[in-house]
């Protein structure tokens, strides 16, 4: 059985051959369906030239139908012609197709599957109509944003009223499910057994070590933490805040500047520090150096991954009831929720963590727990059940299976 997979996480060949990936959450994944099948096919942009470290695809069964790079739809549809031969190509060579979504490829993979008789699935990992307000778009690029998130939201529910769906969280499977087809909740996440961290509390120093891990652009709100940073040191702590993340385009890059310019007027730019991308295997083991986790999102989120990645590293965490964060976090249990994304809201969950020891202790060993229910390993054998019994195809099974 070939399994066929199109998104838009752009990958590259290392000098040794290697499949490298950007940002490293897609290449575990792809990792994690990998034991089911005999192969599996990436459909994804390829670059022709390294773009930082990246992350390796380490099975050896995973290879390349590849498109030409693109950022985004704005890249994507111009070249369209070109690359609708290539899906064709693409949906021939494989017995199963899945979407990962959004990507402005999946509704032209999805209408060749269906033409080829290939039975396809869905993952729903964000909600471009949630983005809207969060876009720093005006005039004729709002009206076109919004023209295409109609247009993709139109094309995300035609095909899950057509196919085997997941979607993570909560919020995003009840909004695509409808009655006769429901659509599976799910959590992606990039961790796995052997990251669980064993350290039973943080905070241990009179240095306060601050971590957010997010792509910078409009919709994650990280323009609040330089606020967040002032507030504490006013309040007499002795706190630093490193932010890792690429910026996302123009708007990333006019995110990250505002931040850096708001950091310097408050007096704090030596106490905010943005460390750009680091590559997932190598920042797994640096959560452990921190001793709190904040990401202040707003609305478009699923549920973001890094905050599975917070728990295995037993790092506490603050962050937004929005979306389906609130299906992951219970507030006082795993983490703190703030209603609004607010720095003074923000602030006073932080205080909360570094003044209460017994919180702190109960949050990071109620997050490992939380943590080994959502391993790679556990959601891959979940999803791989489902998508077994829903599709009528037999797939094959680890040499030792996780435990659903």
């Amino acid at each position: 059985m070939t399994l066929g997979i199109v998104y838009h996480m752009p990958f590259w060949r290392a000098a040794d051959g290697t499949l490298c990936e950007v940002e490293g959450s897609f290449a575990r994944y792809v990792d994690s369906l990998a034991p089911y099948f005999d192969e599996v096919v990436l459909c994804v942009p390829v670059s022709r030239t390294m773009k930082g470290e990246g992350t390796a695809v380490r099975s050896k069964n995973v290879t390349l139908a590849p498109m030409t790079d693109f950022a985004g739809p704005a890249q994507f549809y111009p070249r369209l012609a070109r690359l609708l031969p290539r899906l064709f190509r693409f949906a021939r060579r494989v017995d199963l197709v899945h979407c990962r979504i959004p990507t402005p490829a999946a509704i032209f993979a999805f209408v060749i599957a269906r033409l080829l008789g290939r039975p396809t699935f869905l993952l729903v990992v964000g909600d471009l109509e949630a983005l809207g307000g969060t876009l720093p778009y005006r005039g004729a690029k709002r009206w076109l944003w919004r023209a295409y998130t109609a247009f993709e939201e139109r094309n995300v529910q035609w095909m899950a009223e057509r196919s085997l769906t997941f979607a993570n969280g909560a919020g995003l499977a009840h909004k695509h499910a409808r009655a006769g087809r429901p659509v599976i909740e799910t959590r992606t996440t990039t961790v796995g057994l052997a990251d669980l961290a064993v350290r039973e509390d943080s905070c241990v120093d009179r240095s306060i070590r601050l971590l957010t891990v997010s792509r910078i652009d409009p919709r994650k709100g990280l323009r609040i933490l330089p606020d967040v940073v002032k507030r504490l040191v006013d309040g007499g702590f002795d706190v630093s805040l490193d932010i890792v993340g690429p910026a996302v385009g123009a708007p990333g890059e006019t995110e990250r500047r505002d931040i850096e310019t708001r950091a310097r007027a408050l007096g704090v730019a030596d106490r905010v520090r943005l460390r750009g991308a680091i590559p997932l295997d190598r920042l797994l083991p640096r959560y452990r150096e921190y001793d709190l986790f904040v990401l202040p999102t707003l609305a478009g989120e699923g549920i973001p991954r890094v905050l599975l990645e917070a728990m295995t590293s037993g790092v506490p965490i603050v962050t937004t009831r929005v979306a389906g964060i609130p299906g992951l976090v219970t507030d006082g249990m795993n983490g703190l929720l703030v209603n609004q994304p607010t720095a003074e809201a923000t602030a006073n969950a932080l205080v909360r963590l570094i003044a209460d020891a017994g919180l702190r202790r109960r949050l990071i060993a109620n997050g490992y727990e939380t943590a080994r229910a959502h391993t790679l390993e556990a959601q891959a054998a979940r999803m791989m059940h489902d998508v077994s019994s829903g599709l009528g195809v037999t797939l094959r099974q680890p040499a030792v299976a996780p435990a659903a």
